[in-house]
């Protein structure tokens, strides 16, 4: 007896091991996302080390409040020798100066948002490297502009809160809400978003779990596979490096006494004359350590990563060519003179006639 009943399994449908194959190749996501997060802590170690993006940032931001909200609405100043403070000017602010002082940081410049949202992409497997490098300076683009307008809400917030409670400083307590609302998660779930929709407009899961149908790349990097002294001489320099500057500062007094004041000085939100003086110290503590480490960072780059390129079949080098190719013993090239001859003479001399 033959069945003739069908499967009614959807022929687009994956089945468990594809979905735990699209599990393996997005784990290591994750861990490029902690590599990125401690790359970005390094970077920002230091006050101000963004400042270009930081001054226009803080120039569009003044601007554009001056524009949308009426002349006088905010002016622009300097903070640690940058063009980066802002004070948000209304007669109901409070405070002697009825104004409320802001300034553009490291941190509030969203580049961190820009290279996590990066990460995500460059990450993505099936992509050409072509619509990654678009994709990321266009999502960067918006990240930048969403960034703009979040420091322009700052000043309708204060206004709507403190005409209500003119000249209390309980009326900016929306305002800061809303800062950290953007900044502990509102952000983050924007970027995700950004990125499922962009994952699903290039082609989603299919194009990962046949990353072969993409046109083959130019080159990529990977962690190098064969190592020779000078690479393993890299690294170890770069770890030396690395150690070092970290070792500089954590036993530094000097550097541990102003980390301590800035620390109260931005829990208390304050802007005295010590804190200034303590955030130079700070700069200068650190100053050589992320310089060291910098260098580190790079010695290991350039002694950990290979640049590969594929051959004119299109196949990337793998370990196992690279290991069948030295493992291939050599033969020495024999002749009939070199062989030991068999049976008596004269037979011998028979068959060589």
């Amino acid at each position: 007896m033959v069945s003739t009943a069908t499967s009614s399994r959807n022929p687009d449908d994956m089945d468990w091991s594809e979905v735990a194959q699209l599990g393996l190749r997005y784990a290591r996501i994750p861990l490029a996302l902690l590599c990125v997060e401690a790359f970005y802590w390094f970077i920002t170690m230091p006050s101000d080390t963004l400042g270009p993006i930081q001054v226009s940032e803080a120039w569009i931001w003044n601007e554009l409040t001056n524009l949308i909200f009426g002349e006088g609405a905010s002016t622009l100043s300097t903070h640690n020798g940058w063009l980066t403070r802002i004070e948000l000017n209304h007669v109901d602010f409070p405070g002697s100066f009825n104004h409320v002082a802001l300034y553009v940081s490291d941190e509030c410049a969203g580049v961190h948002e820009m290279i996590f949202l990066s990460t995500l992409v460059a990450m993505t497997e099936g992509v050409p490297q072509k619509v990654k490098v678009r994709s990321i300076l266009v999502m960067c683009s918006i990240v930048y502009v969403l960034n703009i307008v979040r420091l322009l809400v700052f000043y309708p917030i204060a206004v709507q809160e403190c005409t209500g409670m003119p000249n209390d400083a309980a009326c900016l307590v929306p305002m800061w809400e809303w800062h950290t609302a953007v900044y502990e998660w509102g952000f983050l779930v924007v970027l995700v978003g950004m990125w499922l929709v962009w994952f699903w407009r290039v082609g989603g899961p299919a194009r990962t779990l046949d990353a072969s149908s993409a046109p083959p790349e130019a080159w990529r990097l990977r962690l190098r596979t064969q190592w020779s002294t000078q690479h393993i001489a890299l690294v170890v320099v770069a770890l030396v490096l690395v150690f070092g500057g970290a070792y500089n500062v954590t036993n530094n007094e000097e550097a541990s006494e102003a980390k301590s004041t800035l620390d109260t000085c931005q829990f208390l939100d304050l802007a005295t004359s010590d804190c200034t003086q303590a955030q130079k110290d700070w700069d200068k503590a650190i100053g050589s350590a992320w310089s060291l480490a910098a260098i580190g960072l790079l010695a290991g780059v350039i002694g950990g990563v290979e640049l590969q390129r594929p051959d004119e079949n299109g196949n990337w080098p793998s370990k196992s060519q690279d290991e069948e190719v030295t493992s291939v013993v050599y033969q020495k090239p024999t002749s009939r003179h070199s062989s030991k001859r068999k049976g008596s003479w004269k037979s011998r001399t028979n068959e060589e006639e």
